[in-house]
């Protein structure tokens, strides 16, 4: 209910959804292009995610190659790839947290 007994502008809610969907999926597609690195081993192995989570890159160091050991190169690797995830979900929570916190707060929006 609107201070005074008036009723909310329809049009005016509406043109808001419409902008902060806009807004979030503008913001989506920039988390999409970009790049955010992780590593593990001090470095041996880096992992590199896009905002939205998707790996793109890996990068060995060859100190970290060693054919009787394979099992720690696999951990350093998950390690690296982990790290970029979590950055990738603090630049997602950065960039996408406000904007989906805004369209949850507009009462019959299914969000």
């Amino acid at each position: 209910m609107i201070p005074g007994g008036g009723q909310p502008n329809m049009q005016q809610l509406l043109q808001q959804a419409q902008k902060m969907q806009q807004d979030l999926a503008a913001a989506q597609e920039e988390l999409a292009r970009t790049p955010v690195e992780g590593s593990s081993g001090g470095g041996l192995v880096k992992a590199t995610v896009t905002g939205a989570g998707e790996l793109q890159g890996l990068v060995i160091d060859p100190k970290a190659v060693d054919p009787e050991d394979t099992e720690t190169l696999a951990d350093l690797i998950v390690a690296a790839v982990r790290d970029a995830n979590q950055s990738a979900q603090a630049l997602q929570q950065q960039k996408l947290g406000p904007l989906a916190q805004g369209l949850g707060g507009m009462p019959g929006l299914p969000f």
